[in-house]
């Protein structure tokens, strides 16, 4: 027996949620035990989370029955979906990406009701329509959404507070990550390399994925302190030069800002380009709010270890490819 505090971590094999595991498992004062919870206890990331010292417990978000067992005495629970999470097309034609979203998040706020859990953090975003509103200038999509991915996850912070679950709203925002991936630098016509995010010149708030999981062990460690809060978190607040500033010295090679407009972002045609261009026009046309809410010191108080992006940068396992080349 322990009498360490139990935490349930859902997506304990992805990004978010294992960036948490990682965090309780090498936290020196020890205070809580982790229960990683996975659709799959024989994957590989499973079973290096159970031989690091993790009890992991099969669990899926589409089954209530297994997420409520799942959550049975713990005292606390991080909730994540993944909105992009591979579908199969029988998957796709039955309900959109944010019903699905929205029926996990559910399923997750009863099962934490059910069972007791004595706090949440559920990782959540804006809802861009608050913004945006009914503005033509910006295409809807699957309905009345601007930027699904980000209003279904906003939409799903009223089931945690209808169902009476003792809450903390943990708004996250773009990952680091994406710029060793689809956001980061391409190469031009000249072989010269460009970052064409369509930020314009505002400031994009961005933080290291591992960053969430250690800034929610924060909150955890507090405890009562911030249920019912809402807590808005990044790990700098860069514009697309600055961005481009600090690439170019970790790749040794000059990286120019060339931002595309939302317009010609959209016109790109690649899966998922139009919500792209939408979520990087509601992060430029509501910088100052959005980068407002996300006080840096305030997430290094429950963060110490918080990463810049040049932080992140000179990390060895961080590397940027030249797309293109």
């Amino acid at each position: 027996m322990t009498d360490k505090k139990l935490i349930a971590v859902v997506g304990a094999t992805g990004s978010q949620g294992g960036g948490l595991v990682q965090a309780i498992l090498a936290d020196p004062d020890g205070e809580f035990a982790v229960r990683a919870i996975t659709r799959s206890a024989q994957s590989a990331k499973a079973r290096e989370l159970a031989r690091a010292g993790a009890e992991v417990v099969e669990a899926d978000l589409d089954d209530g029955t297994s997420m409520r067992d799942a959550f049975e005495g713990v005292d606390g629970a991080f909730v994540v979906t993944n909105y992009w999470a591979p579908r199969t097309p029988e998957d796709e034609a039955q309900r959109t990406r944010a019903a699905m979203e929205l029926a996990q998040a559910d399923t997750a706020a009863l099962a934490a009701k059910q069972a007791g859990v004595a706090h949440v953090i559920w990782s959540t975003l804006e809802d861009t329509r608050d913004y945006f509103g009914t503005d033509e200038r910006v295409p809807s999509i699957d309905g009345t959404y601007k930027v699904p991915h980000f209003d279904a996850k906003a939409e799903a912070d009223a089931m945690f507070i209808e169902y009476d679950v003792p809450t903390t709203l943990l708004r996250t925002t773009l990952f680091y990550e994406g710029f060793a991936g689809a956001t980061g630098p391409t190469r031009d016509d000249d072989g010269k390399l460009v970052l064409t995010i369509p930020m314009s010149d505002q400031p994009l708030s961005g933080i290291a994925v591992g960053d969430i999981g250690k800034t929610a062990l924060g909150i955890f460690t507090r405890g009562p302190e911030f249920i019912g809060k809402t807590i808005s978190i990044a790990g700098d607040h860069l514009t697309g030069d600055q961005y481009a500033a600090a690439l170019s010295d970790a790749l040794g090679e000059d990286v120019t800002y060339r931002p595309l407009t939302w317009d010609e972002f959209r016109a790109q045609g690649f899966p998922g380009a139009v919500e792209m261009a939408n979520m990087f026009q509601y992060y430029a046309e509501n910088s100052a709010r959005f980068v407002a809410d996300r006080d840096l010191a305030k997430v290094r108080d429950l963060n110490p270890e918080l990463l810049t992006f040049r932080d992140w940068l000179a990390l060895p396992n961080n590397v940027i490819p030249a797309h293109g080349a």
